[in-house]
């Protein structure tokens, strides 16, 4: 663990986070609200750190010089802005900077908070086998007499609103008795019963003789 001369920030190279992650440790070192930091006085404090750290790797130095760099760009136009559209290209990218600070803050306190839980095979274990042991469940139902007068009210009442299944019989129509008669008027050669013309197919039944008759007499 390598520490600088402020008590309040220490970084892990071994475990490298990246220059982001010693912004946000700088960030905090203001004492005040991330929203409220001074980006100005932020890149003066990564200045340092860069030029009082020696034992970065090349790779690892690469990456901090080229965040030290656009600080120190940044930080020349908070000072110095040019056009006012130029000054508020400047002051965006401050907040979006100041926006992942935030998210970075975010990400490592829901991490330590997960890290802090229960993991299985540390603090938790499983159950092992249960062998030839068997559950024997048993059901037990507890209710009142009017809950149970209720639900068996509820199921008679169901059987007796079944849904009937009429089976549809044959109807013998008006129009087809005044087919019928209009047949038999050309093969009339003496008087016939009016019963007489119903269809051989409308005789077998009581009931179905019936709508015969409507149908020759309607």
């Amino acid at each position: 663990m390598i520490e600088s001369d402020n008590p309040l920030f220490e970084v892990d190279v071994e475990n490298y986070n990246g220059p982001l992650d010693v912004l946000l440790d700088l960030a905090k070192a203001q004492k005040v609200n991330l929203e409220e930091i001074s980006i100005t006085k932020l890149a003066d404090q990564f200045h340092n750190y860069i030029s009082n750290k020696k034992d970065l790797n090349l790779e690892v130095a690469s990456e901090y010089l080229l965040m030290a760099t656009w600080l120190a760009y940044l930080k020349s136009k908070l000072l110095l802005p040019g056009t006012p559209e130029e000054e508020f290209k400047v002051q965006e990218v401050a907040e979006k900077l100041k926006l992942q600070l935030k998210k970075l803050e975010l990400i490592r306190l829901l991490s330590e908070q997960m890290l802090k839980r229960k993991r299985l095979g540390r603090e938790i274990r499983t159950r092992g086998m249960k062998g030839n042991i068997r559950s024997i469940y048993s059901a037990e139902y507890k209710l009142n007499l009017f809950e149970l007068l209720k639900t068996y009210s509820s199921i008679i009442m169901t059987k007796d609103f079944q849904r009937m299944n009429i089976p549809k019989l044959p109807v013998f129509t008006t129009e087809d008795g005044i087919k019928t008669i209009k047949d038999f008027f050309g093969k009339l050669v003496d008087w016939k019963n009016l019963e007489d013309l119903i269809p051989n197919s409308f005789r077998s039944g009581k009931k179905i003789k019936k709508t015969g008759k409507a149908g020759i007499f309607a």
